[in-house]
C-alpha cells in the first residue's frame, strides 16, 4: 500500500487527458484497495488515499460512488474529505449512505447541506441515531412536512423550545404529526397541553390512548427493565367478577370515592382499581386492564380523569402499577399535562373511543386465533 499512493497521485496528474475511462479506472483501483486493507492503513495513508478519491469524486458517474458511499458510511475511520464530498453530492443516492449513517461529518457540514440541497437529502439526515438541537432546528426550518414528521419519529432527536414550538405548531394541520409528537418521551409538558388543546379529538384519542415508548431512569438497571418488560408480558389472566361486586356494592352505598380508590392503589389492589375505573368510566373491564402496562399511562390517565378521580389518587395509580418500571420526572410532568388539559366530558369520550379500540383489537385477535388456517392443496 505504501508504494501505491505515489503511482496513483502521478496517474492523477494526467488523468484530465485519460477522460472519464481513465478516472473510473484509477477510482475502482484506489477503492479496492481501501477496502481490502482499511483496518490495516495508517492515518498518512488514509490520507493519500482522501487525497486521491477527493479529486476523483465529481468527475466518475453517480452510479460509481454509491457502492463506496454505501461502504464508508459506516466506516469510522474512513477518508473524511471524501465523505464530505460525497455527502454534498446532488444525486441523494449517493449523498445518502453517509447523511444516514456517518460519524465523519461535523455537525456544521450537515446543517450546511440542509440549507443548500433538496428535500431527499434532509430526510437522509433524519435518520441519523442522534440529531442535536442546533441540526433538528436547521431541518425545520428548510424542509417539508415529510422532514417534520421524520424528526417526530426520531427518537434520537432533540428539539429545542424554538423547535418544539415549530413541530407543534405544525402539527394543527397534520394529523399524523401530531400522533407523533404526542406519543414522544421528550415533549414538554407544556408543549403537550398546547398539542391536546390544537388538535381533533379523534387525533387527540389516537395518541392519548396508543401504547407509546416507556420512559426509563437512568439508575435503573437493565436487568430490572427486562424483568419488568418480561413480568407485564407474562400477566396471567385476572378474574375481576369479586372485585367487580364488591365496587358495585360501595357505588351502590355512596362509597366508592377517591380515598377507596386511593387505598386500593396504595395497597397494591389492582383488581379492584381497574373495576372501579371501569364502573366509574362506564366502560368494560377489559378496556381497563390494558392501561395498566408500562407503555399506556396517557390512556391511564385519561381513565381516571373519566372517573372522577382526584390528581392525587390518579398519581398514587400511577406510581404503584404493579410490575411497572419508575416514572421520570419528564413522565410525571407529561401525565399532569394530560389530567390537567382533558376537561371531564373530553375525557370520558376519549376513553370510550379507546376502549372500543382496545375491545376491537382483542376481538380481531380472537378470530385469527380462533381461523384455522387453510390447507394448501398439494399437486396430484
Amino acid at each position: 500500500m505504501p508504494a501505491v499512493s505515489p503511482n496513483l497521485r502521478a496517474e492523477l496528474n494526467g488523468a484530465e487527458k485519460g477522460g472519464p475511462e481513465h478516472d473510473a479506472q484509477i477510482f475502482g483501483q484506489v477503492t479496492d484497495l481501501f477496502l481490502s486493507n482499511v483496518g490495516r492503513l495508517s492515518e498518512s495513508q488514509i490520507a493519500a488515499v482522501d487525497g486521491v478519491l477527493a479529486q476523483l469524486i465529481q468527475r466518475v458517474e453517480a452510479t460509481t460512488l454509491v457502492p463506496l458511499s454505501e461502504a464508508v458510511s459506516t466506516i469510522e475511520l474512513a477518508p473524511r474529505q471524501t465523505v464530505r464530498k460525497l455527502a454534498f453530492h446532488d444525486d441523494v443516492l449517493v449523498a445518502g449512505p453517509v447523511l444516514r449513517h456517518s460519524i465523519c461529518l461535523l455537525e456544521k457540514d450537515l446543517i450546511e447541506i440542509a440549507g443548500s440541497r433538496g428535500q431527499q437529502h434532509l430526510l437522509a439526515i433524519c435518520d441519523r441515531k442522534v440529531l442535536s438541537e442546533a441540526l433538528t432546528d436547521a431541518l425545520m426550518r428548510f424542509g417539508d412536512v415529510n422532514v417534520s414528521n421524520a424528526l417526530a419519529r426520531n427518537t434520537g432527536a432533540r428539539f429545542s423550545e424554538c423547535g418544539y414550538a415549530t413541530l407543534v405548531g405544525r402539527a394543527e394541520r397534520d394529523e399524523d404529526l401530531a400522533e407523533e409528537l404526542g406519543l414522544r418521551l421528550d415533549i414538554p409538558g407544556s408543549l403537550l397541553r398546547e398539542l391536546i388543546d390544537k388538535v381533533a379529538d379523534v387525533v387527540r384519542a389516537r395518541f392519548l390512548t396508543a401504547s407509546r415508548p416507556v420512559a426509563r431512569k437512568k439508575t435503573q438497571g437493565s436487568a430490572a427493565t427486562a424483568a419488568a418488560v418480561q413480568s407485564s408480558a407474562a400477566r396471567k389472566a385476572i378474574d375481576y367478577t369479586q372485585a367487580q361486586s364488591e365496587v358495585v356494592a360501595l357505588n351502590r352505598t355512596g362509597k366508592l370515592n377517591d380515598s377507596i380508590v386511593n387505598r386500593f392503589a396504595v395497597r397494591g389492589e389492582y383488581t379492584h382499581v381497574v373495576a372501579a375505573l371501569a364502573l366509574k368510566a362506564d366502560v368494560k373491564v377489559e378496556a381497563i386492564e390494558p392501561l395498566l402496562e408500562p407503555d399506556r399511562v396517557y390512556g391511564l390517565i385519561v381513565a381516571c380523569k373519566a372517573a372522577r378521580l382526584s390528581w392525587s389518587t390518579t398519581t398514587m395509580i400511577v406510581r404503584n402499577r404493579p410490575d411497572c418500571p419508575p416514572s421520570t420526572d419528564r413522565e410525571l410532568e407529561q401525565c399532569v399535562a394530560v389530567f390537567e388539559s382533558l376537561l371531564l366530558s373530553v375525557a370520558q369520550w376519549t376513553i370510550r373511543f379507546g376502549s372500543d379500540r382496545i375491545l376491537g383489537k382483542k376481538k380481531n385477535e380472537a378470530v385469527a386465533v380462533s381461523t384455522p388456517a387453510k390447507k394448501v392443496s398439494q399437486p396430484a
